[in-house]
């Protein structure tokens, strides 16, 4: 079943349109900064790693992750997962689906591993479409931290990839919410809505200062922890929280979401 989810999502143009936009993302950020550098005075409202972009190529993918994350993953995740279920009853397919000999549990867990396989493409995307721009214009090689430190080009690369992984898993959360919304409803735009409206507040909520009782609780908190792999000694803690508020959503709602599809009457 996750094979047929792979296939459907890659047939379809979305996904495609989504792919190339997010790829598009550090390919135009390298060209912004080499016609027009950042000035330091710029470093408080810039994306992490922008400043340090002339400097080495392999802060480019870092950068575009940086930026896609707020926004694009949001629309990626609701794509994806919000759609999953939704989708299905809106277009009369999810009882033909579920008349087959297969679990309700097992095809919620196959929408929700290609949600993820796909989200963590898209990422791969990212990390190649700015090694490939960041290494032709800037140059790759050893990475100094945030710390003051230098990483070699081998490990610098295994800490890009380990920032992608970081942030796929970071979103495990949030795609566990889309799926569940997706239960509730035979709207597919409705359910891919609310699940980016839902991404979308909670980085707001993450960020307004006068909100920190509830921020270590919002599904997107720790989203931007992996900034900690680029620091002397790694900084562990982002990470650990984001992770754990990840996990945390993807137990219960995922099992709220198995509860849903198991009680429903799917009548179109």
């Amino acid at each position: 079943m996750f094979h047929v989810e792979i296939g459907k999502a890659l047939r379809r143009w979305r996904t495609w349109l989504l792919a190339a936009a997010l790829a598009g993302v550090p390919v135009l950020i390298v060209i912004a900064v080499k016609a027009s550098p950042p000035q330091p005075q710029a470093a408080q409202d810039a994306p992490p790693f922008l400043l340090q972009i002339v400097r080495n190529g392999l802060f480019a993918p870092l950068t575009g992750l940086a930026v896609v994350q707020p926004f694009f993953m949001s629309l990626a995740v609701g794509l994806f997962a919000g759609d999953a279920i939704a989708g299905e009853a809106q277009t009369g397919t999810l009882r033909y689906l579920l008349v087959r000999p297969v679990r309700r549990v097992r095809l919620l867990a196959a929408k929700y591993l290609s949600a993820m396989a796909l989200t963590g493409a898209l990422l791969v995307g990212v990390i190649l479409a700015g090694l490939l721009a960041g290494g032709v214009v800037f140059g790759l090689g050893p990475l100094p931290t945030l710390s003051g430190t230098v990483l070699p080009t081998s490990e610098a690369l295994a800490r890009v990839v380990g920032s992608g992984a970081y942030i796929l898993l970071a979103a495990s959360g949030i795609t566990a919410v889309g799926l569940c919304i997706s239960t509730l409803t035979d709207s597919g735009p409705g359910a891919i809505v609310a699940t980016v409206i839902i991404a979308i507040a909670s980085q707001v909520v993450d960020n307004i200062p006068s909100l920190h009782v509830v921020q270590p609780y919002v599904p997107t908190h720790g989203w931007l922890g992996f900034t900690g792999l680029f620091r002397f000694p790694v900084d562990w803690s982002g990470m650990r929280a984001g992770l754990t508020v990840s996990a945390a959503y993807t137990v219960v709602f995922m099992a709220l979401a198995a509860w849903n599809l198991r009680r429903r009457d799917v009548t179109s």
